[in-house]
């Protein structure tokens, strides 16, 4: 079987669960079938049955290079690219609707099943038309609800995110396949050396909380921000937050977060991506981490946490709610959201306490911590292992071919 994968991001180039699903899926892909991947940016890499081949966007010679349009023109152009240098595939699977156009005409051109893997949904977030554009974000949504009108297959990350795209698209509920992302149970590990702690700024023998993820409205660190003033006092916090949406958040977060350093000790921002040999070791030495998303089809982040043996405190949204247990491996904190499409908390300051709550509780009985962190990494690598995520998925490629042909005949 020859498959072709189309994704944004692509090792060396990663900055989101979308990137991290797509690295570790590919490793034990390889091992089922052959992959032909394409991707944004410049990566030529071969190796045993899989091929991973960047493109970059050429000089459209339409706009200037600062109209606003190129965010969406340049993906495109890219789409364009991808789908001409794809040919006799057997299935195409796409990652996140930056892929979509391509994966609807490499299926056409291939005459090959079209499987769609749901990171993430547009409608669900409309703070994209802040990076976008209004017209950039309109072209995005058609884009995608073309693409799951048009697939042959569905895999949801979560439950919820089975329900979101069979209401939103129509897709049949016997083209949706939930199958979770996944965890590297051996990298992810608890991993220990205070030097790396001090290193940031924290000090490893005093709780700390910890925060990774982009700097963008559906990860709720504005949230997090207004729930730091009802943490305990002596309690540290480590913000491991890049890549941020526009100009304008990065600038809300760096006023918002000068604001609270001035009020207290003990916080710490690291504002660019980081290494995942150190990520695991803050991980490990953290009493908890947090994730206070707005909108998560899944989290792949909490897995790496709970994989490292602490516990999460999340609120309960999207996929969140089908990785943490609560009471077990960590906390729920509700979230009543302004509408179905806007994600907003209506009571933000309830929701900051509620999730403040939670935490104090871990800082403050350790052992709960300790207990819970045990129980989060035995679910991490019971459940979220890489290579039973991989073959359902090529299980599921065989289903969508056999019954894309049938359907054909």
């Amino acid at each position: 079987m020859k498959v072709a994968i189309l994704t944004n991001e692509f090792p060396p180039n990663i900055y989101g669960g979308a990137g991290i699903h797509v690295q570790f899926l590919t490793r034990e892909l390889q091992k089922l079938c052959s992959l032909e991947v394409r991707s944004f940016g410049a990566q030529n890499e071969e190796r045993p049955n899989l091929r991973a081949l960047g493109l970059q966007a050429r000089s459209l010679n339409l706009v200037s290079d600062a109209d606003p349009r190129n965010k969406i023109l340049e993906p495109l152009d890219i789409n364009l690219q991808m789908a001409s240098s794809l040919e006799g595939a057997d299935l195409v699977h796409c990652h996140t609707w930056y892929s979509h156009f391509a994966g609807i005409l490499a299926s056409r051109f291939s005459q090959a099943p079209l499987i769609l893997s749901t990171h993430s949904l547009e409608p669900h977030r409309p703070w994209k038309s802040e990076q976008l554009g209004a017209g950039g974000y309109e072209l995005s949504c058609w884009i995608e609800r073309t693409a799951y009108q048009s697939a042959h297959g569905v895999v949801a990350v979560s439950s919820q995110m089975k329900k979101d795209v069979m209401e939103l698209y129509g897709v049949p509920e016997d083209r949706v396949q939930v199958i979770y992302n996944g965890i590297d149970p051996d990298f992810y590990t608890p991993t220990f050396d205070p030097e790396v702690v001090r290193a940031r700024g924290i000090d490893p023998d005093r709780p700390y909380i910890i925060f990774v993820g982009r700097i963008t409205r559906q990860k709720g660190i504005a949230q997090l921000l207004g729930a730091i003033e009802h943490l305990d006092p002596e309690t540290q916090v480590l913000l491991c937050a890049g890549a941020p949406d526009t100009p304008e958040i990065a600038a809300e977060m760096e006023q918002s977060f000068a604001a609270l350093k001035s009020q207290r000790q003990g916080l710490v921002w690291i504002p660019e991506m980081m290494d995942h040999n150190e990520l695991r070791i803050l991980y490990s030495h953290a009493t908890t981490f947090v994730t206070p998303s707005l909108y998560e089809p899944f989290g792949i982040i909490n897995l790496e946490a709970m994989a490292c043996g602490i516990p999460v405190v999340g609120s309960a949204v999207g996929g969140i709610p089908e990785i943490i247990v609560h009471d077990e491996t960590g906390f729920l904190v509700p979230i009543e959201a302004q509408s179905a499409t806007n994600f907003e908390p209506l009571d933000p300051q309830k929701f900051q306490r509620d999730l403040a709550e939670k935490l104090n509780l871990l800082v403050k009985n350790p052992e709960l911590a300790k207990k819970m962190g045990a129980a989060a990494r035995k679910r991490a690598v019971n459940i979220f292992g890489w290579q039973a995520i991989a073959e359902q998925t090529f299980n599921f490629y065989q289903q969508t071919i056999d019954r894309y042909h049938a359907e054909k005949s």
